[in-house]
């Protein structure tokens, strides 16, 4: 495993309080209204498939992608592979919606392959399912992944950690570090991208979280933290996976009556008497010290989240 430089903690500490306190505003809120949930997990479900494929490269819009999935159209100028990715996503998600039921369940090596089974199915079916026997490289990646005679035992080890916990990590943290050591593994041929945004939040479903949907928009900022997590530092992908969190909790936590209202901090400064500009606020929101969450490439926030920031720094 790359060595992992702990020292983000320090900083990203209140966010991961946050959050954790999120999830529990939500336990206490649960059973919420079938109906709304009903419309959260559909739409979830749709913007996941759609975000990681288009991060992969898949050129279908959201819209396009829902029509592929709920009305099983055929774009006009999209590959019959980008209408794979777009089915086969969504079948895989339903498998890890079933996985995910199980809260006390360790994961499991034979769980991963069965996911990356359905990411690749019709699209390349000799590799589907089945680790890598040859080398790879990754374009725009600051390291080669390891050799594929080390690749079954590597995966074994980090299946370990996951389960055995050595760190002592909060169930973000451990989600995190996975999704990176996998991805410096680089255990397939094709459908790693995917097939890590899945097993980790598989992972955070289990503890009792929402789906961690990394936006397309945020690609550039994606890889650039993976990047620096092959040298050990893990702040920038650690604070873009709570943001990614963040968003999901703040939607389920919407459902609740009397639930924050999220604006677009441009119209938040318009519309409410803020002590504070939009640049500065969206300052606050990129670096995870107000709550707050991106719909695209825009940052949303609350007032009552900028009161919780002003009483921490005694401006009441």
């Amino acid at each position: 495993m790359v060595k992992v430089d702990f020292r983000y903690q320090e900083n990203l500490q209140p966010v991961i309080a946050r959050l954790e306190e999120k999830k529990k505003q939500l336990d206490a809120a649960r059973p919420l209204p079938d109906a709304a949930l009903r419309n959260i997990r559909e739409a979830m479900s749709i913007e996941w498939t759609y975000n990681s494929n288009a991060i992969e490269g898949n050129s279908l819009t959201l819209r396009e992608t829902q029509m592929v999935l709920e009305e099983g159209v055929t774009i006009s100028g999209k590959s019959l592979r980008e209408h794979f990715e777009a089915k086969n996503h969504e079948t895989a998600l339903k498998h890890l919606t079933a996985l995910a039921q199980d809260a006390e369940a360790a994961l499991r090596a034979s769980e991963i392959l069965t996911l990356h089974s359905y990411v690749l199915r019709s699209i390349e079916d000799d590799y589907a399912g089945r680790l890598r026997t040859g080398a790879v490289r990754i374009v725009g990646a600051n390291f080669i992944p390891p050799n594929a005679q080390k690749v079954p035992d590597l995966l074994d080890a980090l299946v370990d950690y996951v389960n055995a916990n050595p760190d002592a990590l909060s169930a973000i943290e451990l989600a995190t570090v996975f999704h990176h050591q996998f991805v410096h593994i680089h255990p397939f041929f094709d459908g790693n991208g995917r097939t890590v945004r899945l097993v980790m939040n598989l992972l955070l479903m289990r503890s009792g979280f929402p789906p961690a949907i990394i936006l397309k928009t945020d690609r550039k900022k994606y890889y650039e933290a993976l990047n620096q997590a092959n040298t050990g530092k893990y702040e920038k992908l650690m604070l873009l996976m709570c943001q990614a969190l963040e968003r999901s909790l703040n939607i389920y936590l919407s459902a609740i009556p009397g639930a924050d209202a999220y604006l677009p901090i441009s119209n938040l400064v318009e519309e409410e008497a803020m002590p504070y500009g939009q640049e500065y606020l969206s300052l606050l929101a990129r670096r995870g010290k107000i709550d707050a969450h991106k719909e695209g490439r825009v940052w949303y926030t609350s007032k009552e989240a900028v009161a919780r920031y002003m009483n921490s720094k005694g401006k009441a």
